[in-house]
């Protein structure tokens, strides 16, 4: 009986379930740029390719974005989609490039429960980059929203160039 319960915890923790995949097959196929994993992995940094293509996560106070404070937009490193302007950008403490609102139609929202809780999935609605997550606990005199993206998943693109 401890062989079967030690087992089946195995299975439940080192299993990857479909509901984990917030990309749904859908929303795959909808994507603008569709890419094999060789071309991006051709294409994207070996950090890039991991928060992009396999929604990890970098290291908190780790992206030089997290201190960006010029006018421009942050476009995705991927597809240089722009997904979110200066203006939105706000210092959250958590050490995460934070934004209270995303370039509406740019960034498409999904589940995740990969951390044994829902989260708010954010990935970038063009090629279907993970960017980070969508949280309630924002600035209250806007939106309430904070965007917390993984700075790696960002270029930033002054607006003066």
């Amino acid at each position: 009986m401890k062989k079967i319960a030690i087992l089946l915890l195995l299975a439940l923790f080192n299993c990857k379930s479909n509901a984990q995949d917030s990309i749904t097959k859908e929303k795959k196929e909808s994507l603008k740029i569709s890419k094999t994993d060789q071309q991006w992995k051709a294409e994207l940094s070996e950090m890039e390719y991991y928060v992009l293509r396999e929604a990890g996560t970098e290291r908190a106070f780790s992206s030089a974005l997290n201190k960006e404070y010029r006018e421009g937009t942050y476009n995705c490193a991927a597809c240089d989609t722009p997904l979110f302007k200066s203006e939105n950008k706000f210092d959250s403490g958590t050490g995460w490039p934070s934004f209270d609102q995303e370039i509406e139609g740019n960034v498409a929202f999904g589940t995740d429960t990969k951390i044994g809780y829902t989260r708010d999935e954010e990935h970038c609605a063009t090629c279907g980059g993970h960017l980070g997550h969508v949280f309630n606990d924002g600035p209250k005199e806007t939106t309430g929203k904070r965007h917390c993206i993984n700075g790696v998943a960002l270029n930033f693109k002054p607006s003066d160039e």
